[in-house]
C-alpha cells in the first residue's frame, strides 16, 4: 500500500470499487449483509467495515460519498499515523506546536517518552 491509496489515512482497498458500484440509497443492514467483512487497512492497523460501520446504527445512504464520511468519522488514531507530524512546513512564528500527544495533553518535563 502506499500513500497514494490512501484518503485521509484510510485504504478502502476492494471495498473502495465496491461501493463505487452498489445501488444507493443503501441501509446500514445492507451494506453490512454486503462488505462487513471487507478490510481496511490505516497506518497504524486495520478495521473490517463492519467494525466501522455498525456501531453507527441504522442509517439510510444516499451515496458512495455518504459511506466513505461515516467510515472517516468512525476510524480512530490509528489512521493518523504519527501525531502532529508535517513535513510540508515549518511552525510559523508564534505558532506553539505540541511535541506529542493530543491536543490539550500536557507533557510533563520529567515524562520520558518511549
Amino acid at each position: 500500500m502506499t500513500d497514494d491509496d490512501r484518503e485521509m489515512g484510510v485504504d478502502f482497498g476492494d471495498l473502495e470499487e465496491k461501493l463505487g458500484n452498489h445501488d444507493y440509497p443503501a441501509d446500514t443492514e445492507e451494506l453490512l449483509d454486503a462488505y462487513g467483512d471487507e478490510t481496511l487497512t490505516f497506518s497504524e492497523g486495520e478495521a473490517t467495515f463492519r467494525e466501522l460501520v455498525e456501531p453507527m446504527g441504522d442509517q439510510e445512504f444516499e451515496s458512495e460519498d455518504d459511506v466513505r464520511q461515516a467510515v472517516f468519522t468512525m476510524v480512530g488514531d490509528e489512521a493518523i499515523g504519527r501525531k502532529n507530524y508535517s513535513d510540508r512546513t515549518p511552525p510559523a512564528p508564534g505558532e506553539d506546536r505540541q511535541e506529542e500527544g493530543a491536543p490539550g495533553e500536557d507533557i510533563s518535563e520529567d515524562q520520558e517518552s518511549f
